[in-house]
C-alpha cells in the first residue's frame, strides 16, 4: 500500500471463525496493517460461501472481499507456530473458543498483546455458553420485537447487519487498545457481545424511553412492533425512500405529495397518529407516489431538503450516478466482481488499491511478522485507552454523536457544541415529554449518545461564537462534524480554517454522501442509508414491501469515522501534521452492505428479503408458541444443530433424510420444516420450548420485549446497562458500549450533559474567559442554557 499504509507496522493475527471477526480484520487490512489469517488444514470454511448456501468450487467473492491483502497460514490448536504468531502480534482476533485457546488465558500469556474476543453473549455470565446465531441474539436483545406491522410477525434486520457492525465495534475497540499498548506496554482483553451490539444498534433505546416514562405497565398481548411512516413508498417504477425526522421535513413531505391541506391542523405531524391511522395515511401518500417515477420523486424531494433515496438492490445501486462519479466501487483484484472501497479518505487521496486474497497456507513457511518494540507495562492499572485526547464535537443527531461518545467513553475529553437557537436535533426526540419541564433533556437517544461529554452552547452564525469554536479547535486533537457540507462551510469552520487554527488537528467530516459528487449537499440519516444501500431490500417479509432497519447505519457511520480518526492519529505521529478525514455515512453503510453488489456482480444473483430466514441457517424463523404474541426464535446453522433439533421435535427421521442433510437442502425444504417446527412450538410455552432447545444445543431465544431489555439476565450480569444519575431525568438504566475491557470497570462516568451545562467550565476554565465576558455573551444570546423560544 506504499505511502498510504498508515498502520503498516501493526501486526494482526485472526483466528476467529465468524463474519464479525473477519470484518474487524478487514478494517485493519484496509488501513495497511499486516494481517495474518490462520486457517485449518482444509481452509477457512468462508472460502466456499455464497448467498445461496451452495458451496462454491473456488474461493467465493465474499471471502475475497473480506480477505484481500491478507496473509494465510495453516495451523491447528496447540501448534507452536500458532503460539509464536500470537505472542508476536499487536492484536489477536478470536472467538469465545478457538485454536488459540481461552481468550483470557491467551491475553495472560501474551503480555502487551490486545486480544479481542467476539461472541454471541460475551465471555462470562449465565448465557456465555448458550448456542446462538445472529438471529437469536437479535431476538434476545430486544431489537427484533420493534419491527413489523400488527398483521405479520416481527422481522429481523436483514443482511446479517449485526455481525458486520460488531466487526466495526471490535475494530474501534482494538485499535484504541493497540495504540495504548504501543505507548505504555499495557495489553488488553476486549470482550464483545453481539447481543449488546444488536441492542445498541437496533433497540432504539426503547428500554431507556420506558424508564423516562416511568415504566408504565405493558400489555403482553399488545405487540411493540411498528414501521416508520412515511418511509419506503411505491412509485410508478419502483420504490422511493424518505424520512421525516423533523417537523420541517414532514411539512416538506406534505408539499411533495401535493397535500398542503394537511398542514392546516397538522394532526398527522405526529408519528403516533400516522401509525394509528396508517391505512388512511398510506392511501393519501400512495395515491400520489404511484403516479410518478422514482427518479422524478427523488429530485423533487431533494429540492425540498427531504432526506431521500431510491430504494436499491445490488444491481440498481451500481447504476446510480453519485457512487459512480465518486468512484465508490472498485473492481476486485482478480477482476471478476465489484466491491466498495474503504469508507474514508485522507486529504482527498485515493483509497489504496486492494491486493488479492491469499491462497490457503500461502505464507505458512514465511517468517512470522513481529510487532515493534514497546515499553514494559508499569505497575498499576493502565489509563483509559484514549486518555489525554481532546475532541471538539460539532456533531448532531445520532451518527456523529454516537462516534464522539466512543471517544468519550474510552477516556478522551469531548466537548459537544450546540446552540440555544439550534439545539442538537436529537434532543427533539424528547418531544414525547413536551409537557414536562426541560422536555428537551428527555431524549433517550441524546442521553445515550452523549454520555461522558461536556456541553457548551455557541451560536456559530455569530462572529463571537465562531471565534470561541476556533479557540476550542486550537486545543483539540480531533474536530468532528456531520452536517451537510454547506453548513460547516457557511459557519466558516471547514478544513482550511481549522488547519490554520491548529495544524496538528485531525478534522473528521461525516457528510451523508461525501464532500463531492452530485448528491454532495443532500441530507441523509440512517434510514436513507438503509434505503439506498440494499439493507432495506434485504429486510422485511417477502410478501410485504422492503422495510428499513431503523438504526444500525447511524452508529455504523460513527464507528467508521472513529476508526478513521484513530488511523489518522497514527498518520500524524509519522508526519507531525493533522489531516482532513472524509468519512461519509453512505460509504460506511456500503461496506457493511457489500453482499448485494458482490453477489450480483460475481454470480448475477439478486439478494432480497426473506423475512426471518437466512442464507446461513435453516430452519430459521420466529414461531408462535402457546398464548398471544408469544414468539420463539430458532436458528440451525450447522448439520449437528439440525440433528439435535430433530431429536427435540421427536422426529429423528428428519436427521436421516438425505434431502435435509445439508444447509442448501434444508433451505430448499424450508416451508416443510417451518410447518413441523410451528406445530411443535404451538403446543408449548416459550419457556418450555426454549428450555428443551437450549439444553440440546440448538440456538433459540425468546422474543424479548425491547421496552424491558434491561431486565434480560445476561445483559444484567455483564453490566451493559449502567445506572446513570442525570440532574433532570433522574437515574436511568443506560446502555454503555457493547464490549468490556478487562482493565475498565464501567464506561459511563458522567451523564449526558444538559444544554450548555459546561459553558463556564470550558469557556471560562479551559479558555480563560472571565465571568463578565461570559455574562455578556449570554446576554447577547451567543451562549446560554435554555433553548430560545422555549
Amino acid at each position: 500500500m506504499g505511502d498510504h499504509a498508515e498502520l503498516h507496522d501493526v501486526v494482526v493475527v485472526d483466528v476467529s471463525d465468524d463474519l464479525a471477526g473477519a470484518y474487524c480484520a478487514k478494517l485493519f487490512t484496509d488501513a495497511g496493517a499486516v494481517v495474518t489469517r490462520v486457517e485449518p488444514p482444509g481452509g477457512d470454511p468462508w472460502r466456499r460461501w455464497q448467498w445461496s448456501g451452495e458451496p462454491t468450487e473456488a474461493d467465493g467473492a465474499l471471502f475475497r472481499y473480506l480477505r484481500h491483502g491478507q496473509r494465510s497460514v495453516v495451523a491447528e490448536a496447540g501448534e507452536a507456530s500458532l503460539s509464536d504468531l500470537c505472542a508476536a502480534a499487536d492484536l489477536v482476533i478470536t472467538g469465545a473458543h478457538g485454536p488459540a485457546g481461552d481468550p483470557a488465558e491467551l491475553a495472560a500469556r501474551c503480555p502487551g498483546t490486545v486480544v479481542v474476543a467476539l461472541s454471541p453473549y460475551g465471555l462470562a455470565g449465565p448465557y456465555a455458553d448458550r448456542p446462538a446465531t445472529e438471529f437469536t441474539v437479535q431476538s434476545d436483545s430486544g431489537a427484533l420485537a420493534l419491527r413489523g406491522t400488527r398483521e405479520l410477525p416481527p422481522f429481523q434486520m436483514g443482511g446479517r447487519v449485526v455481525e458486520w457492525v460488531a466487526g466495526a465495534y471490535a475494530g474501534v475497540a482494538s485499535l484504541a487498545a493497540v495504540g495504548r499498548a504501543r505507548r505504555t506496554g499495557h495489553g488488553e482483553l476486549v470482550d464483545l457481545a453481539l447481543c449488546e451490539v444488536a441492542n445498541v444498534t437496533g433497540g432504539n433505546f426503547a428500554d431507556l424511553f420506558a424508564g423516562l416514562a416511568g415504566r408504565p405497565p405493558i400489555d403482553p398481548e399488545v405487540p411493540a412492533r411498528t414501521v416508520e411512516i412515511p418511509s419506503i413508498e411505491p412509485t410508478s417504477d419502483g420504490w422511493i425512500g424518505v424520512n421525516t425526522n423533523t417537523r420541517d421535513q414532514w411539512e416538506s413531505f406534505c408539499i411533495l405529495i401535493e397535500r398542503p391541506d394537511l398542514l392546516d391542523d397538522a394532526e398527522f405531524a405526529s408519528l403516533a397518529v400516522r401509525v394509528a391511522r396508517a391505512d388512511e395515511w398510506n392511501q393519501m401518500v400512495r395515491e400520489f407516489t404511484v403516479q410518478h417515477p422514482t427518479a422524478e420523486l427523488v429530485e423533487r424531494a431533494a429540492a425540498l431538503r427531504i432526506p431521500v433515496a431510491p430504494v436499491s438492490d445490488g444491481r440498481s445501486l451500481l447504476e446510480l450516478d453519485h457512487p459512480r462519479e465518486r468512484g465508490v466501487f472498485l473492481t476486485a483484484p482478480d477482476g471478476d466482481f465489484t466491491m466498495p472501497r474503504r469508507p474514508y479518505r485522507f486529504d482527498g487521496e485515493p483509497a489504496p488499491t486492494p491486493r488479492p486474497a491469499p491462497a490457503v497456507g500461502e505464507h505458512t513457511a514465511a517468517p512470522a511478522p513481529r510487532r515493534r518494540d514497546r515499553p514494559q507495562a508499569p505497575d498499576g492499572p493502565p489509563p483509559l485507552p484514549l486518555e489525554g485526547l481532546k475532541v471538539l464535537d460539532l456533531t448532531a443527531w445520532w451518527a456523529g454523536p454516537s462516534g464522539a461518545a466512543v471517544f468519550a467513553a474510552m477516556g478522551a475529553e469531548v466537548v459537544h457544541v450546540e446552540s440555544t437557537r439550534r439545539i442538537d436535533g436529537m434532543r427533539t426526540a424528547g418531544g414525547a415529554f413536551f409537557g414536562r419541564d426541560q422536555w428537551w433533556e428527555y431524549s433517550a437517544f441524546f442521553l445515550q449518545a452523549n454520555t461522558n461529554k461536556y456541553d457548551v452552547t455557541l451560536d456559530l452564525d455569530r462572529p463571537e461564537g465562531k471565534a470561541l469554536a476556533l479557540e476550542l479547535a486550537a486545543e483539540a486533537d480531533i474536530v468532528i462534524e456531520n452536517y451537510t457540507p454547506r453548513v460547516i462551510e457557511n459557519f466558516g469552520l471547514d478544513w482550511p480554517v481549522i488547519h490554520d487554527a491548529n495544524p496538528r488537528a485531525v478534522m473528521v467530516r461525516m457528510p451523508a454522501f461525501g464532500l463531492d459528487g452530485p448528491w454532495r449537499d443532500r441530507p441523509g440519516f440512517a434510514q436513507t442509508m438503509e434505503q439506498i444501500t440494499g439493507l432495506a431490500w434485504m429486510t422485511g417479509h417477502p410478501e410485504d414491501q422492503p422495510r428499513i432497519q431503523r438504526g444500525p447505519c447511524d452508529p455504523n457511520g460513527g464507528l467508521h469515522a472513529v476508526f478513521a480518526a484513530l488511523v489518522a492519529l497514527e498518520r500524524r505521529e509519522r508526519t507531525g501534521q493533522g489531516c482532513l478525514v472524509e468519512a461519509p455515512m453512505f460509504e460506511a453503510a456500503l461496506n457493511v452492505a457489500a453482499e448485494p453488489v458482490i453477489e450480483w456482480t460475481a454470480y448475477q444473483r439478486l439478494v432480497g428479503r426473506e423475512g426471518n430466514r437466512s442464507p446461513a441457517a435453516a430452519p430459521q424463523n420466529l414461531y408462535a408458541c402457546a398464548g398471544t404474541e408469544q414468539w420463539l426464535a430458532l436458528s440451525c446453522a450447522t448439520d449437528e444443530q439440525f440433528r439435535h433439533l430433530a431429536e427435540v421435535l421427536g422426529r429423528p427421521e428428519l436427521a436421516d433424510d438425505p434431502e435435509l442433510a445439508t444447509l442448501a437442502g434444508r433451505r430448499r425444504h424450508h416451508d416443510r420444516l417451518d410447518d413441523i417446527v410451528a406445530a411443535w412450538a404451538g403446543e408449548r410455552s416459550v419457556a418450555e420450548a426454549l428450555g428443551a432447545l437450549v439444553a440440546a444445543g440448538v440456538p433459540a431465544a425468546p422474543l424479548t420485549d425491547s421496552r424491558r431489555s434491561s431486565e434480560q439476565e445476561q445483559m444484567q450480569a455483564r453490566g451493559y446497562f449502567e445506572p446513570v444519575d442525570h440532574p433532570v431525568v433522574g437515574t436511568q438504566a443506560t446502555p454503555g458500549l457493547p464490549f468490556r475491557f478487562a482493565s475498565v470497570d464501567h464506561w459511563i462516568r458522567r451523564p449526558a450533559p444538559t444544554l450548555g451545562q459546561h459553558n463556564t467550565e470550558i469557556l471560562g476554565g479551559w479558555l480563560g474567559h472571565d465571568p463578565a465576558e461570559l455574562a455578556a455573551l449570554e446576554e447577547q444570546g451567543v451562549i446560554g442554557t435554555w433553548p430560545q423560544g422555549a
